[in-house]
């Protein structure tokens, strides 16, 4: 069975309100995409591969674009409590669902999360920056303390907009640089964060899945590795070399070794060759990002699916990237 362990749909309740959210650029997007908010439609897609099921999570926007404080929990309990109706009546298409955390929350949406993964959830879902503030802000310990202690994954999905730049004498990102170029390595500099800031050391059971293979991490383990274990050579404003003696391991074997990684790479063959090469086998989930592709929901899964068929590889070693590592993660078994 192979188990798409990232795909996104926004509940019916929900959809009108994101419609309704004035943030013109996703709105046009989401409905071009019928079958992220059409269940029916989805279910087709769903049903149109064989041995295929999806593990369901918000996209975009961030809820923190549209809410704060007690209405941005108000809205994750909306997304959280409509994914676990679909996946109570489809399990066999939908055996699993990711909960929003609402971390613009006033405690940093520990009590949704909490209550969602008592509900079913499989982990929950946050971005890399919340409403532009990094993860390691103080204000979102409590959460990773949450986390910690609950012993379940998080999904981390990229999140820069238009709004940033991509040069200091420009107001946003031209030509949706933003996104095809941004998203990865907004990815990067938040695994990043993590690492530095010590979260990952403080808290020893968070195990995070990077979207989209980790972005550009695979491609510099070089700068990641050797450049980094020379941290503080190029900066003369601060003794960055304090940071290295605080860690407890070399930088590059976090980004290795404590990470997961899923495989939704755009049906890039070369972008998947380099995950696999750079993360352990048995922290890669299968995922393939429907529905965001051309062919509206078809054409990356197939694509993704395809790929990894075609690679030779131990069957036991393929089976846990198609469930197998994903099962190990949460706790869940689910069915062949």
């Amino acid at each position: 069975m192979r188990i798409d362990a990232y795909t996104h749909f926004i509940p019916e309740k929900f959809f009108n309100k994101i419609v309704e959210s004035g943030h013109a650029d996703i709105g046009k997007r989401v409905r071009e995409i019928p079958c992220i908010h059409d269940l029916e439609i989805r279910r087709k897609i769903v049903g149109g591969f064989k041995d295929y099921a999806q593990i369901l999570s918000y996209p975009m926007p961030p809820l923190e674009a549209l809410a704060k404080g007690a209405q941005n929990e108000e809205y994750a309990k909306l997304v959280n409590d409509g994914f676990a109706e679909i996946c109570a009546k489809y399990p066999d298409q939908f055996p699993g669902w990711v909960a929003q955390a609402p971390m613009m929350a006033p405690d940093a949406g520990v009590r949704e999360c909490e209550r969602a993964l008592k509900n079913g959830a499989l982990g929950i879902q946050i971005n890399t920056n919340i409403a532009g503030m990094p993860l390691d802000h103080p204000d979102f310990d409590p959460l990773f303390a949450a986390m910690n202690r609950l012993n379940k994954p998080i999904w981390m999905h990229p999140a820069r907009a238009a709004n940033f730049p991509d040069y200091l004498t420009e107001k946003k990102s031209k030509y949706e640089i933003w996104w095809t170029l941004g998203w990865s390595y907004e990815t990067a500099a938040a695994m990043s964060r993590l690492v530095f800031s010590g979260i990952l050391d403080k808290y020893p059971n968070v195990r995070i899945i990077t979207h989209h293979f980790g972005g550009i991490v695979p491609m510099l383990e070089g700068r990641i590795g050797p450049g980094w274990d020379q941290l503080g050579s190029r900066t003369s404003d601060e003794d960055l070399s304090l940071v290295l003696k605080r860690l407890k391991k070399r930088p590059l074997d976090y980004f290795k070794h404590d990470f997961y990684a899923d495989t939704a790479v755009f049906g890039g063959v070369p972008a998947t060759h380099a995950g696999l090469a750079f993360y352990d086998l048995d922290h890669i989930v299968f995922a393939s990002d429907c529905p965001f592709d051309p062919e509206k929901g078809t054409q990356y899964t197939r694509e993704t699916l395809r790929i990894l068929e075609g690679i030779d590889m131990p069957a036991a070693d393929k089976e846990n990237i198609w469930h197998g590592n994903l099962e190990a993660l949460t706790g869940v078994k689910f069915k062949s």
